[in-house]
C-alpha cells in the first residue's frame, strides 16, 4: 500500500506536466476552415497574416488533441557509457481550430520562434526530426503540390490542408488524433546554418520522410529567405524541459554541451538554438 500511495502522489506531477502551456480554447473561437478563410485574401500582407495567426494561438485557438505532448526517447554513447534522453513533443504540426476542423499554419521562422517562446517550447533539430519520425505511431506519405508562384499563399495552404484531411480520413482507425504523426509536413528546424551562412539568415528546413524507406525527401536546406513559408512547412513544438539519464534539464543546455548535444544534434553543439524573432 505504501508503494501505491507514493506512485499515486508523485506520478501525476511527472505525467500531467507534459502538456502545452496554452490557454483554454474560447468557445467563440473560429474553426480552422473559418480562420483560413479569414486570411485567404491575397491582398493581406505577410505581416498581417502572421499577426492574425499569432493572435489566435495566444488566445488558445488550437485543437484539444494538440495539447497533450508525446514522449520521445533517444540514446548516445559518450564518456564511455550509454546515455539516454527523454523529451516531449507535440503530436502533430501546429494548427488552429478544433479537433474536427483544424488548419495547419505554415509560418516564417521568426513567427515560429515567437510561438515557441510563448509556449515554452523549442523547434527540433534534424536529428530530432528523424527520431520523431521513427517513433511516430502514424506515418503518412508526403503529398507534394507542384511548385508554383502561389505555393506560399493561403489558398495553396488550404488546398494542402484539404489533401491531408482526406488522407487522414482514408486512414480510418489507424489514425487517432493525439497519436504521434510524421510524414505530413517538412519541419522548420534549428541548426547552425541559421547563423553560419554568409548572407542574411535563412529558414532551415528538413524532412518529409518516405514511408517506403524512411528517408527524408527534403535534405537540410537553408537557401530560402527568412520571409519564406510555403504549404509544405510545418511547425513541430518541443517542450524545453528534457530528462538526461533521468535528471531534468533543458534543450538549450543539452544543445550547447559538446557531449550532451550528441543526444539531440547530428551537427555538433548548437550555441544559438533559436531564430531571431525580429528581422530588419
Amino acid at each position: 500500500m505504501k508503494f501505491l500511495f507514493v506512485l499515486l502522489v508523485f506520478a501525476p506531477v511527472y505525467v500531467f506536466g507534459q502538456k502545452l502551456h496554452v490557454r483554454d480554447r474560447p468557445g467563440n473561437a473560429l474553426t480552422g476552415s473559418q480562420f483560413a478563410a479569414s486570411i485567404s485574401d491575397t491582398a493581406i500582407s505577410l505581416e498581417q497574416r502572421e499577426k492574425a495567426i499569432f493572435k489566435e494561438i495566444k488566445r488558445g485557438n488550437i485543437p484539444q488533441f494538440y495539447r497533450q505532448l508525446v514522449k520521445v526517447t533517444d540514446t548516445a554513447t559518450f564518456n564511455g557509457k550509454l546515455n539516454s534522453i527523454e523529451y516531449y513533443v507535440a503530436p502533430d504540426y501546429l494548427a488552429i481550430g478544433t479537433d474536427s476542423d483544424f488548419f495547419y499554419c505554415p509560418m516564417t521562422p521568426a513567427l515560429a520562434q515567437r510561438v515557441a517562446n510563448k509556449l515554452k517550447c523549442m523547434l527540433p533539430t534534424r536529428k530530432m526530426v528523424n527520431t520523431i519520425y521513427i517513433q511516430s505511431q502514424v506515418k503518412l506519405s508526403p503529398l507534394p503540390i507542384p511548385p508554383s508562384p502561389a505555393m506560399n499563399t493561403v489558398p495553396v495552404f488550404i488546398k494542402h490542408n484539404n489533401m491531408l484531411t482526406a488522407q487522414r480520413d482514408s486512414s480510418g482507425s489507424r489514425f487517432a488524433l493525439g497519436s504521434l504523426i510524421g510524414g505530413n509536413k517538412k519541419d522548420v528546424i534549428i541548426s547552425n546554418r541559421i547563423y553560419n551562412d554568409t548572407s542574411t539568415f535563412h529558414v532551415v528546413i528538413y524532412g518529409w520522410h518516405r514511408i517506403s524507406n524512411g528517408k527524408a525527401i527534403q535534405p537540410l536546406y537553408a537557401r530560402h529567405l527568412n520571409t519564406w513559408a510555403d504549404y509544405s512547412h510545418g511547425i513541430r513544438l518541443i517542450q524545453k524541459k528534457v530528462w538526461v539519464n533521468g535528471k531534468k534539464t533543458t534543450v538549450d543546455k543539452v544543445l550547447k554541451s559538446k557531449e550532451l548535444s550528441t543526444l539531440l544534434s547530428d551537427e555538433g553543439p548548437i550555441e544559438k538554438p533559436f531564430y531571431p524573432t525580429h528581422v530588419d
